[in-house]
């Protein structure tokens, strides 16, 4: 298992796609790019959401977005 702390966050994108491809061991990937997408942008709301506590207003900022675009985005994810 690699350390993600010794990763920048391109490597470790790029390292979890491949084990992602690996463990499909031999089934076709379909929509990767729209998949990739939408879960790393759930993961990204749910840490972000964590870290601030729940904080809205807070998460937003983080994440550069408006609040409005965020609750949006936490209906799409059925968060």
């Amino acid at each position: 298992m690699v350390d993600a702390g010794d990763l920048n966050l391109q490597e470790y994108t790029r390292y979890t796609v491949r084990r992602y491809l690996h463990n499909l061991k031999g089934h076709k990937a379909n929509n990767l790019n729209k998949l990739f997408a939408y879960e790393v942008e759930k993961g990204l709301i749910l840490e972000v959401l964590a870290f601030t506590q729940g904080n809205f207003t807070e998460t937003s900022e983080i994440l550069g977005i408006t609040r409005t675009t965020l609750r949006n985005k936490i209906r799409k994810h059925n968060l």
